[in-house]
């Protein structure tokens, strides 16, 4: 029998998880004084934040998607702007001219492949970086079930899962943007959400298997 699989720990009804990852904050004493701007990609990286330094609540944020936005307003951030393309390098571009002469903090994981901060530092966009949490693969004994659909949410969660399975060509794969579906093995067919959004990915994954 088909199933959906989300490689999350978020639930949902019908849906079975495989933690294929874990994550790990990584506290800093960086001086959020000194700039105008906080960028967040993922809701991990504003949980990091929060559990070490309050201060960035007061500080503008910008966030990528409303998954994230919905986030930043929960933990009392300061939300100025949310991307509307959802992408990583389309949300640089969004971000080039309400940036313009702030100083800014982009918090990320310790592994990321967008080409945000090239594109802002290309654009004169003074830009800092700051590792605020990694992830790292957890060891998985669950069989999958043949004509499944693998929702892959992450970057991270392509590596995790091919070290612990093989690629059955009989699987659908769907990814939460282009970032992460880039990560995939070239010999491998995928679908991208429209909406850099777990739910949306879940639709789609639902659409397929009617």
């Amino acid at each position: 029998m088909s199933k959906i699989y989300l490689l999350n720990n978020l639930k949902y009804e019908g849906i079975e998880n495989i933690e294929v990852f874990g994550i790990e904050y990584i506290p800093s004493d960086v001086d959020l004084s000194r700039y105008d701007a906080l960028i967040f990609t993922s809701k991990n990286a504003i949980y990091s934040i929060d559990s070490f330094n309050k201060k960035w609540q007061k500080i503008p944020s910008y966030a990528i998607a409303p998954k994230t936005a919905n986030v930043i307003i929960k933990y009392n951030g300061n939300l100025v702007f949310t991307g509307i393309s959802s992408h990583g390098d389309e949300f640089a571009e969004e971000l080039i001219p309400k940036l313009k002469n702030k100083k800014v903090l982009y918090i990320r994981a310790l592994k990321t492949v967008s080409k945000l901060v090239k594109i802002l530092k290309e654009n004169s966009i003074q830009i800092d970086e700051l590792i605020a949490y990694k992830t790292s693969c957890l060891k998985v004994n669950k069989a999958l079930e043949k004509n499944s659909i693998i929702i892959f949410t992450a970057p991270s969660s392509v590596e995790c899962f091919f070290k612990n399975y093989t690629w059955d060509d009989s699987y659908k794969a769907i990814t939460i943007g282009k970032t992460t579906a880039n990560y995939l093995p070239k010999n491998i067919e995928y679908i991208v959400s429209e909406k850099t959004s777990i739910d949306e990915c879940i639709k789609l994954a639902k659409q397929l298997l009617d």
